[in-house]
């Protein structure tokens, strides 16, 4: 359990996260996740980084228990700083980081794969941010990655999620297999690009980061100002005082299929 590393070719690294049940990370494994990217992508011997999750799905957000049950500012504020600092990492990785993608992709797991260089998921994979309906805000920023920006705002406001086929429809999942399958597409992905001259790949990395036309760093700090505002207001208290005991239903993703909250 935790976040672990291994290298099954030459010139890939896969950093796999494994926090059960539903990989909702605490406080410290977001920046476990953040440590392991970034010493992944300062290995001279890695030209591509592949981003994976065991379980059920690839990732449920924060873990909202440990933010309940922790008297206090302490577990929001190191939850906000934690997924800055994974976000980041993610977004920094000095070499391209390909996102391999398996059930749901919630909250924090939209910001994971909204700053990844690409994204191959399986097809039963589904995108999503709960935020208003869990007390929080936040991940817009990489949201608007992945679909244009009235679908972002729609389903920014419903809570609705998003399917890989319709990602793939939008350009911004690169191929959607069946999850049997999932790791070779990913891996094939991964050893096409490290196929490429190591410090050329790097030069290419941070060229693409330097023409973004959004500072995704920036643009996500400005959004945690107003998560935080939320809690101090007592709104985000309110709202989750409702998560977990029926009092929020999932709504069902962009086409009207059912989804069901995670924690």
């Amino acid at each position: 359990m935790g976040v672990s590393t291994s290298v099954p070719d030459e010139g890939v690294a896969v950093v796999t996260v494994d926090f059960p049940p539903v990989n909702a990370l605490a406080v410290q494994g977001w920046y476990d996740l953040a440590a392991a990217v970034r010493a992944a992508g300062a290995d001279p011997k890695v030209r591509c980084v592949v981003l994976t999750a065991a379980g059920r799905g690839f990732n449920a957000g924060v873990d909202i228990k440990e933010i309940r049950r922790t008297a206090g500012h302490d577990a929001l504020i190191g939850a906000n700083r934690g997924c800055y600092d994974a976000f980041a990492a993610v977004y920094d990785c000095e070499v391209p980081v390909v996102a391999a993608v398996h059930g749901f992709c919630l909250g924090g797991g939209v910001g994971l794969v909204g700053n990844a260089d690409a994204i191959v998921a399986s097809d039963d994979a589904t995108f999503g941010l709960p935020e208003l309906d869990r007390g929080a805000l936040g991940a817009a920023t990489h949201l608007a990655r992945l679909v244009p920006q009235h679908l972002m705002r729609t389903l920014y406001y419903t809570s609705r999620t998003v399917t890989a086929e319709e990602l793939h429809r939008h350009g911004s999942v690169w191929r959607v297999v069946p999850r049997a399958e999932l790791t070779a597409a990913a891996l094939g992905l991964a050893r096409e690009i490290a196929a490429k001259d190591g410090q050329l790949i790097r030069l290419a990395k941070a060229a693409i980061n330097g023409i973004d036309p959004v500072d995704v760093r920036r643009s996500y700090r400005f959004e945690q100002g107003f998560t935080f505002e939320a809690n101090l207001s007592g709104v985000a208290d309110r709202v989750r005082g409702t998560f977990g005991t029926g009092g929020r239903t999932g709504r069902g993703d962009a086409l009207g299929t059912d989804r069901k909250e995670r924690t």
